[in-house]
C-alpha cells in the first residue's frame, strides 16, 4: 500500500496518542517510587552556618523519612546567589532542592542590581522550615556593655569600628545597615563567605561586632567567647532569655529575623512536591529534632507549600523596605 499524506498523517497521530498515553501511565509510577536516588540538598553557605546546621538536622531525618540518603551540598558566595542559580536551572525531578532563606528568597532581588533567578517564578515552595533571632554580638575586648554604650563608642569612633557578617544580603549585613540607618552611626561592613568564619574573626578580635543567628553563636555567648547585647526580634528568643532585644535596649521598633524554608526547582512534579512537604512534616514534629533546632533559637513554622509561597510573597516588600532604608546596593 502506498503512503499517502493522509496515511502518514494517521500514523502520525496514532503515535502521538500511543506517546501520550504512556506518558500518563509512566507518571505515577515515577512519582510512586521517588526517590529512587540519593537527594542532593544545596546549602548557600559554609559548613557550620545557620543554613548549614539546619539541613544537616532536618535533612537527616528528612532521609530516613524518604529511605534515601539526603546528601548536603555547600556552595557559598555571592549572597546565596550562586546556589540559588545552581537549583533554579536544576533538572526539576526532586533530586536537588535548596535551603533557602530571606536572603535568597526575599531580598537579593532588591540587594543586588543583577540576579538571574526570580524567586516567585523559578522555585516550587515545599514548607517554611523556621525562624530565628539574629544576635548582636562583640567581641570581649570591645568596652560597651550594652546597646546604648556601643551606639555611644561608635559614634566617639566614627569609621573606625568594624561589623562582620556572613555575606553581602544576608540578614546578618542587613541588621547591620539597619542599625547604622536607626542609630545613626559610621561603622564598616565587612562580608564572609559564611557565619563561622565571620564569627571566628570577631572572636579573634579582628573584628568588633556581628549580628548573628543564635545556630551560629549561642555555643559562644555561653562559652564567654563572645559578649550579647541584643537580640533583632520584637520578642526575646528563648535560648537566650536574658538577653534583651534591640527594642528594650534603646532602638525602637528594631525588628530582623532570619528564616529558613526548603524549595525545589519551578516545574518538580506536584506529587513530589507533597511527598516531600509529608515527610518535611513529619520531621519538624519529631521530638529529637524540635529538641536539636530549639538549642538553636529556631521557632519551628512547618506548614504546606501554598502557605510557604504566600510568605514569601510577603517578605518580598518587607525586606525591599529594609534594603531601600539601609541604601544597601550590590552589583
Amino acid at each position: 500500500m502506498l503512503n499517502t499524506p493522509r496515511t502518514d498523517m494517521r500514523r502520525i497521530v496514532a503515535a502521538f496518542l500511543l506517546a501520550a498515553a504512556t506518558s500518563l501511565w509512566l507518571a505515577p509510577v515515577a512519582a510512586a517510587e521517588y526517590p529512587a536516588r540519593p537527594v542532593s540538598l544545596i546549602v548557600a553557605f559554609t559548613p557550620g552556618g545557620p543554613s548549614d546546621v539546619l539541613a544537616r538536622i532536618v535533612g537527616k531525618k528528612i532521609g530516613e523519612l524518604l529511605g534515601q540518603p539526603i546528601v548536603i551540598e555547600n556552595k557559598p558566595g555571592a549572597g546565596g546567589n550562586i546556589a540559588a542559580e545552581l537549583v533554579a536551572r536544576a533538572t526539576p525531578d526532586g533530586y536537588t532542592l535548596l535551603m533557602g532563606n530571606n536572603s535568597i528568597l526575599a531580598t537579593n532581588a532588591s540587594l543586588y542590581k543583577k540576579i538571574s533567578y526570580d524567586a516567585e517564578k523559578d522555585f516550587a515552595p515545599i514548607t517554611l522550615v523556621g525562624t530565628q533571632a539574629n544576635i548582636l554580638v562583640v567581641n570581649n575586648d570591645v568596652k560597651a556593655k550594652s546597646l546604648m554604650e556601643l551606639i555611644a563608642l561608635c559614634k566617639a569612633q566614627p569609621g573606625k569600628l568594624n561589623f562582620a557578617s556572613s555575606g553581602y544580603g544576608a540578614t546578618a549585613h542587613l541588621s547591620g545597615e539597619l542599625f547604622k540607618t536607626m542609630a545613626q552611626v559610621d561603622i564598616v561592613h565587612v562580608p564572609y563567605k559564611g557565619a563561622a568564619p565571620a564569627l571566628q574573626d570577631v572572636i579573634g578580635g579582628r573584628e568588633e561586632m556581628m549580628f548573628a543567628t543564635a545556630a551560629s553563636v549561642v555555643g559562644q555567648i555561653q562559652g564567654g567567647q563572645v559578649r550579647a547585647l541584643a537580640v533583632t526580634t520584637l520578642k526575646r528568643t528563648a535560648v537566650l532569655p536574658n538577653i534583651p532585644t534591640m527594642d528594650e535596649a534603646g532602638l525602637k521598633g528594631f525588628d530582623a529575623s532570619t528564616w529558613h524554608g526548603l524549595v525545589a526547582p519551578a516545574g518538580t512534579p506536584p506529587d513530589v512536591i507533597a511527598k516531600l512537604n509529608d515527610v518535611a512534616t513529619k520531621a519538624l514534629k519529631d521530638p529529637g529534632v524540635q529538641a536539636s533546632l530549639a538549642k538553636l533559637g529556631v521557632d519551628i513554622v512547618g506548614g504546606t507549600p501554598e502557605e510557604f509561597g504566600a510568605y514569601i510573597k510577603a517578605e518580598i516588600p518587607k525586606w525591599t523596605a529594609i534594603v531601600k532604608a539601609s541604601g544597601a546596593r550590590l552589583d
